[in-house]
């Protein structure tokens, strides 16, 4: 029979301390690190508060019952995410590894989709843009658990373009994903003339519509250079010779179809006056802006867009990261 004395040795009445364990604490590091029990099952083992569970997990490291190590390279990730977020006053950085042959707007979907998860709250509206990266994230998001009253907004106008990562795509697949209401927006991307657009806008379904647009406390979005492969070319919302004026007029990156230059500044045109959607300076007003974007072609764009203070948040691969930082 185990003695009584050592029984109660931190753990609850009634509760029989293992033999192999020398007293709670030790038994309740075991249970989290090693057989990675979470702090509520340990406590209801334990016949103690979560809180207590708290307390011995600290007591145990104090003790050097426990030591943490970080892996090398998941250190090198921390410390550079930290220094983008001292650079470009972010609240959040993600810095996702190095791997040879993947398909990297995939991998930073899943860790746009992973940061993104975490910040959701009950009775979000998320405004979602359109690209690979962002439907990649909408394709990998999923909650831990049902969060109540979340609604899922498009936030600049429809395409035929590319149906597999337009707009209302993108939209309809993150409010599938996390059992949202969606929003859709009823309207093209670009109108044919500015007099369309404020008529159109002028309808009443379109103006409930961008009030939930402008209520979104968190916006996803990523970042498009303006080469002769960017999306923004190739998805043929507009003539070739339209993207090459806002070029030579010095825009250097495009956020949900609005151009910006190497300084993040809005470089305007002629389809400002006929695009349909949210603006740059509606997009820094939402509380919470999540950007996943990477690789070497989007980089002078990613920095415009960090320098322009747009994103909250950034979910970016470790090359892009280093020469952000240079």
């Amino acid at each position: 029979m185990m003695d009584s004395t050592r029984a109660n040795r931190g753990v609850g009445e009634g509760i029989a301390l293992p033999a192999e364990f020398d007293d709670g604490v030790v038994w309740a590091a075991w249970l989290y690190y090693v057989d990675q029990l979470t702090q509520s099952e340990i406590a209801k083992m334990l016949g103690v508060s979560r809180a207590t569970i708290v307390n011995y997990l600290q007591e145990a490291r104090e003790r050097g019952l426990v030591n943490i190590r970080l892996n090398t390279e998941v250190g090198f990730r921390t410390g550079i995410a930290r220094r983008l977020k001292d650079k470009f006053g972010l609240e959040g950085a993600l810095v996702i590894p190095a791997v040879d042959n993947s398909d990297l707007v995939q991998r930073l979907g899943e860790a746009g989709a992973r940061l993104l998860a975490d910040m959701v709250q009950p009775g979000d509206t998320i405004g979602v843009a359109w690209g690979r990266t962002v439907l990649a994230v909408a394709d990998s998001i999923s909650l831990p658990e049902p969060v109540e009253g979340l609604t899922v907004v498009q936030v600049s106008g429809s395409s035929i373009a590319n149906p597999d990562f337009a707009p209302e795509f993108c939209t309809s697949l993150m409010s599938r994903r996390i059992h949202a209401r969606c929003i859709n927006l009823l309207a093209p991307a670009l109108l044919s003339t500015p007099e369309l657009k404020r008529a159109l806008l002028a309808e009443q379904v379109l103006v409930k519509q961008f009030e939930l647009i402008h209520s979104s406390n968190i916006i996803l979005f990523g970042v498009g250079d303006i080469g002769p492969e960017t999306l923004i070319r190739s998805a043929n919302i507009t003539g070739q010779e339209d993207i090459d004026a806002y070029q030579a007029g010095g825009a250097v990156g495009v956020l949900i179809c609005r151009f910006i230059d190497a300084e993040g500044r809005p470089v305007r045109g002629d389809l400002d006056n006929r695009m349909v959607g949210i603006e740059l300076n509606e997009l820094s007003q939402v509380p919470r802006r999540l950007c996943v974007a990477g690789g070497a072609s989007k980089l002078t764009a990613i920095r415009a867009t960090l320098k322009g203070g747009y994103p909250t948040h950034l979910v970016t691969d470790i090359a892009t990261a280093e020469l952000l930082l240079q």
